[in-house]
């Protein structure tokens, strides 16, 4: 299935106007977050009005920077940033890591799906070279277009996403304090409590044991009961 210019134009603008608003939220500056990400102000504001597309390193960067966790992105409406994010020293130097990152697990999805770089190209309708520099990670891939590239070979966004740097540790931070804020205050205080931690470590020890394995531990249980 080819890209769609028109869908890729549309997924660009409303990327873009999540970004500025976002960013107006976080009282941030075109050029403090155009200064975070190694771009021009131009080129950041370019971003915003939905000219040019942001890449996925650079909107990980730019989510990170203002302190909003990544999936915020993937919703319609923007949020107010609550959590400011420790600084890395380079979010620049992530970004250019990320890319090349991006390219190598695409290019292995692409070769476990048995698809040749050609064939891929000519199905999306893109040149092979330019398929290629994504793959190598020489060129950003727009977020737009990395979505449709994702979808040919059985990949999401956020398959692609950070999911152990320092982008992707915090924002695992975010999802496990408002998973924490939603559960009920019987629950919260009993998980604040130092005293329950114990209760705890083992419910998570009986999560990760396989199947059969608890069930025999649950019939020991009901033997001793009974």
């Amino acid at each position: 299935m080819a890209i769609n210019p028109q869908a890729l134009i549309l997924r660009t603008k409303i990327t873009g106007a999540l970004i500025r608003d976002f960013r107006q939220k976080a009282c941030k500056s075109i050029d403090e977050c155009a200064k975070a990400i190694g771009v021009s102000s131009q080129t950041f504001e370019d971003y915003e009005l939905g000219i040019k597309p942001v890449s996925l390193p650079e909107l990980e960067g730019i989510s990170y920077f203002i302190g909003v966790p990544i999936e915020h992105f993937w919703e319609v409406e923007a949020r107010t940033p609550e959590v400011e994010p420790e600084r890395i020293v380079n979010i620049n130097q992530l970004i250019r890591i990320r890319q090349s990152m991006i390219g190598a697990m695409l290019k292995q999805a692409r070769m476990e799906s048995g698809l040749e770089l050609a064939a891929l190209a000519g199905e999306l309708n893109i040149d092979s070279s330019c398929l290629e520099a994504y793959e190598l990670g020489e060129v950003p891939i727009p977020l737009s277009e990395l979505e449709a590239l994702a979808t040919p070979l059985n990949r999401s966004i956020r398959d692609l996403q950070d999911q152990h740097g320092p982008v992707g540790t915090w924002n695992n931070k975010q999802k496990n304090l408002k998973g924490f804020l939603n559960l009920p205050p019987e629950m919260q205080d009993f998980v604040g409590k130092p005293i329950n931690h114990p209760y705890l470590e083992l419910a998570k020890r009986l999560s990760e044991m396989p199947v059969d394995r608890l069930r025999a531990v649950a019939e020991g249980l009901l033997e001793i009961t009974y």
